[in-house]
């Protein structure tokens, strides 16, 4: 079990953790939620030593592991299998077969194992790390935004693999559903401090909302006493006949303890900016085809109708050409042949993966927007800026100092400020947090023009996709329907049959055998882990019992005595259950752990 005690950190003067505590026990997958900036990736640095904390402790088992996502990319080994297999356990450095595995899951084909890792662009570099660190199956497995690097196909592989995690697991993604799908409790940190709990991010945070609402109804309530007990105060401190009880109500005063007002959470609360568009037909695309090089064709006679009330999901894996298309339709490319035709009232609004690289880093966010509209008057600006959060003196940050998730909300603040009846979206969420992918949803249904958006987020898919452009199989075609529709009658299935090398017969039985054995060895540890609970909550009781025993002696009666003795038999019998339990499984751990798989 990972304990974290009273763990406090600040930076700069600005206290981001105040004395949180929380234990990882066996075989708990950790959704860790909180604002953008809240300290979530801080968080993980404390548990890795990265970072030291200015007070508390973090206590780890002895030959306690952790596998942590790094963003560097340094590769040693000359093709994409050896790398990865320098992931793997000493006893298992032969184990060539679970490499293969996990780099097929992540999105390489079998060809590209023999490839120098050099010659992969940065988001499969950083699958090739995510494969190294799941193979080196640590106790605790920290992974922070792992889908950003992923697609759609590795993503529903990576889903059902960390289902079966056997180990501890801690999450940060802003995919709700992804999150929901692989974690049995949820971990959010709020108002520096932290709050876990079993179960989703849903139950989680209305349990928070549940909490603030009655602290503010209970608050209120104080203050209104305490108004009422210094009216009586002043009005009677005069008259010697209430002078008793103008004295009780000043000690009551003084005990009364002062409930702070709960400062506001800002909440990404937005509108897109609408421009009236009276046509049907927003744009035209008419059999376009384009490649980088003549070898490769992306795209292949395309051809499809946008509509000004559209909503079109652009769904499939990386690197086949997604956000190419955006850039088409966007204009910043033009078609090899074929013909995009843009109605003369059609205005663009477009989020690009590039978009937050396009900010000036020496501008503050209060002059990047207004150098995008400078016939804006300076409250207009402003409103923008605390639309995405930048209220106050938060809108004179500097852009060079802000996180991606900040440097985003720039991005979109800078789309609201121009009137746009087409919306295209090339992966927005990656740099935001649950709850604003939560705002940004709501904002897309309100918008009255038309959305054309990658995403890999099946939450996103299943809400907004009323139309898909699938990049499947090496081809992109058009879907007239929603995602479940496409799940439903096409699928990802054909995507996912590639050749693979067939394994030994011995070699698959192995790999059942072990599943088995650490699904056993997971479940003696949970029960143990239990017990051990059980043991030392009954060694309390029974030290309070026996004390109070102590303490009866000369002041009880004998019956009294006698129930008090009752009960502190009662425990001791429980804690010798326990303690025999307890070796009964330490027993059945050891015998198991001598029938490892080889």
């Amino acid at each position: 079990m990972l304990q974290i005690n009273d763990l406090s950190l600040s930076f700069g003067g600005q206290e981001l953790l105040d004395e949180i505590s929380f234990n990882i026990h066996s075989g708990e997958r950790i959704g860790l939620v909180g604002r953008n900036g809240s300290g979530k990736t801080t968080l993980f640095r404390l548990i890795t030593g990265e970072v030291k904390p200015d007070e508390g402790k973090i206590s780890l088992p002895k030959n306690y592991t952790i596998g942590y996502l790094k963003q560097h990319l340094h590769f040693s080994k000359p093709t994409v299998l050896e790398e990865a297999c320098l992931g793997l356990r000493p006893e298992d450095k032969y184990e060539t077969w679970k490499a293969e595995k996990i780099l097929s899951g992540l999105g390489f084909s079998e060809k590209e194992f023999y490839k120098s890792p050099a010659e992969f662009s940065g988001g499969f570099q950083v699958r090739l790390n995510l494969a190294k660190v799941l193979l080196g199956e640590p106790h605790l497995l920290l992974l922070d935004e792992p889908t950003n690097y992923l697609d759609i196909v590795s993503i529903r592989w990576f889903t059902r693999f960390l289902q079966r995690w056997p180990n501890e697991l801690m999450l940060i993604t802003h995919d709700r559903d992804f999150m929901n799908s692989v974690t049995t409790h949820t971990l959010a940190i709020h108002r520096r401090k932290v709050k876990k709990i079993e179960g989703d991010t849903a139950k989680l945070f209305e349990q928070i909302a549940i909490e603030e609402e009655v602290y503010e109804k209970t608050r209120r309530k104080e203050d209104k006493k305490r108004e009422e007990t210094i009216e009586f105060i002043n009005r009677f401190r005069a008259l010697a006949a209430r002078a008793s009880l103008v004295q009780s109500r000043i000690k009551s005063l003084e005990k009364m303890g002062k409930k702070e007002e709960l400062a506001k959470v800002m909440d990404l609360g937005f509108r897109f900016n609408s421009l009236e568009f009276p046509a049907r037909r927003l744009m035209h695309v008419n059999d376009i085809s384009f490649g980088y090089t003549p070898e490769r064709t992306l795209i292949a006679k395309l051809a499809l109708e946008i509509g000004k009330r559209d909503r079109i999901c652009v769904v499939g894996k990386n690197g086949k050409g997604k956000s190419t298309l955006l850039r088409l339709l966007a204009g910043e490319l033009k078609p090899q042949s074929g013909q995009i035709t843009k109605h003369a009232n059609c205005q663009i609004g477009y989020f690009g993966q590039t978009n937050i690289e396009r900010l000036n880093p020496s501008l503050t966010i209060e002059q990047e927007l207004a150098q995008l509209r400078p016939d804006l008057n300076y409250s207009e600006i402003r409103k923008t800026c605390g639309a995405m959060m930048f209220s106050g003196d938060l809108a004179l940050k500097p852009i060079s100092v802000l996180s991606g998730g900040e440097k985003s909300r720039v991005s979109l603040g800078k789309i609201l400020l121009t009137p746009t009846n087409l919306l295209l979206l090339d992966e927005p969420t990656n740099h935001l947090d649950v709850e604003s992918c939560d705002s940004l949803i709501a904002a897309l249904d309100d918008f009255p023009g038309a959305v054309i958006i990658v995403t890999h987020s099946e939450l996103f898919l299943h809400h907004l996709a009323k139309r898909l452009i699938v990049f499947n199989e090496d081809r992109a075609f058009f879907f007239d329907g929603t995602y479940q529709d496409f799940l439903d009658r096409v699928g990802w299935e054909p995507e996912a049959k590639k050749p693979k090398k067939v394994k030994a017969a011995a070699q698959h039985a192995k790999e059942e055998s072990e599943t088995a054995f650490n699904k056993k060895r997971h479940d003696l540890l949970a029960k143990i882990t239990a017990v051990e609970k059980l043991i030392d909550d009954e060694e309390l009781a029974l030290e309070s019992a026996n004390l109070k025993l102590a303490e009866a002696a000369g002041k009880l009666s004998g019956a009294e005595i006698q129930k008090l003795q009752i009960k502190a038999h009662n425990h001791q019998e429980v804690l010798d259950a326990g303690y025999a339990e307890l070796e009964k499984l330490i027993a059945e751990l050891d015998d198991l752990d001598k029938t490892k798989p080889a």
